[in-house]
């Protein structure tokens, strides 16, 4: 009997071999390889895919609903070593060290030798008590941003802060301490002579607000590190991109409020110690820059803080030169915005514009790069 045989209909057609990877997460993974093997969390993986453009729409391709889903599943399947150590969770890091702790008030401590030193000193040694209180005050702060929240992580020396942000900061600092008197003076058509280091001289000098500046150390250093484990530990309970923004952006605005009011505080306190106007608005400005441009640069992105700062230390560095040329024949007219806002709020007019139109752009940028969920992962690539 012949074998039977089956209908045309009946007959399924051979499926063709489909070209490419048939386990698109496997081709993800594959492409994500260095940071799959090296993420010590699914956590990291997320963070590393949301750097490289993928969000939670992307992940609906490879069938998952968010990023998160997608990078636990990453982790998973990565192979690893049973006897590999277990890794310690980050969200639970210990409480603030005593060590960065006091570190952080060195510099505050430093600058209220310095300037105790100034002022019960006279002629050439108290020149020589500033120039070695600058010093240690400097060296201070150095120290303090090497250890604790402001400090870049162990192992990221591509985030290493750039020589321009720390030429720029020098400056603004320098402008807090001696260019509201040098722009009074210059206006009265001095300085007729050198700084003597008080506020009475001939060349006004502002400890007061840097004073407060250095003591203003030690609340940025607890709101970094506030920030940084809180926002630790919403990544690790977020299921998306959009909710860790979310969830993050007030705490940064809350953080950053609370440094602001630690700082007008502290203002109040060094003016009424001292006997001095406290400068609420050109210390609260500069403040408020130097805080929101240190947390970026920990966090890796050292572009944005370089450039906000050298704006402001440009724009008074401007406002000084063109008030000094206008008093050269013809060129008075070069300095009529800068008396203009000297004759409506002052010398510290200045300094206060400046920083504070700096601060508020660095804040927007901070609030759309410090909630994204990469900005909170381990790497040691520069942004």
């Amino acid at each position: 009997m012949p074998a039977p045989t089956l209908r045309a209909a009946d007959r399924k057609p051979a499926t063709p071999a489909r070209r490419g990877a048939a386990d698109p997460v496997k081709a993800l993974m594959h492409r994500h390889r260095e940071l799959c093997e090296r993420a010590v969390d699914p956590l990291e993986i997320a963070a590393g895919l949301e750097a490289h453009g993928v969000t939670d729409r992307t992940a609906a391709r490879f069938r998952h609903r968010d990023v998160f889903s997608l990078a636990e599943e990453m982790y998973a399947r990565v192979p690893r070593d049973d006897a590999a150590p277990p890794h310690v969770d980050p969200v639970t890091e210990p409480a603030p060290r005593a060590t960065w702790a006091v570190l952080a008030l060195l510099p505050g401590v430093l600058c209220a030798a310095a300037v105790t030193g100034v002022r019960l000193t006279d002629g050439r040694l108290r020149l020589a008590v500033a120039v070695v209180g600058v010093l240690a005050v400097a060296l201070g702060v150095r120290v303090a941003l090497r250890r604790g929240p402001l400090s870049n992580p162990p192992g990221t020396h591509a985030w290493r802060t750039p020589p321009g942000t720390r030429l720029w900061t020098y400056w603004l600092l320098a402008y807090a301490l001696l260019g509201d008197g040098l722009l009074r003076a210059a206006d009265d058509g001095g300085p007729d002579g050198l700084p003597t280091g008080l506020a009475g001289g001939l060349w006004p000098t502002a400890t007061a607000p840097v004073l407060a500046l250095t003591l203003a150390c030690a609340p940025a250093a607890w709101c970094a590190h506030h920030f940084a484990v809180r926002a630790r530990r919403k990544l690790a309970t977020s299921r998306g991109l959009e909710d860790f923004a979310d969830s993050v952006q007030p705490l940064l605005l809350g953080t950053f409020a609370l440094f602001v009011c630690a700082l007008t505080a502290l203002l109040a306190l060094s003016g009424a110690v001292l006997g001095e106007p406290a400068a609420y608005a050109q210390g609260i400005t500069l403040g408020a820059l130097l805080l929101l441009a240190r947390l970026l640069t920990v966090h890796g992105f050292t572009h944005a803080p370089t450039v906000a700062l050298g704006a402001a230390a440009v724009t008074e560095a401007t406002a000084l030169a063109v008030d000094l040329i206008g008093r050269l024949p013809g060129c008075g007219f070069l300095a009529t915005p800068v008396e203009a806002v000297l004759e409506s709020v002052g010398p510290g007019g200045i300094p206060a514009l400046a920083c504070g139109a700096a601060a508020l752009i660095l804040l927007f940028h901070t609030t759309r790069t410090l909630t994204r969920a990469s900005a909170h992962a381990p790497t040691n690539e520069p942004r």
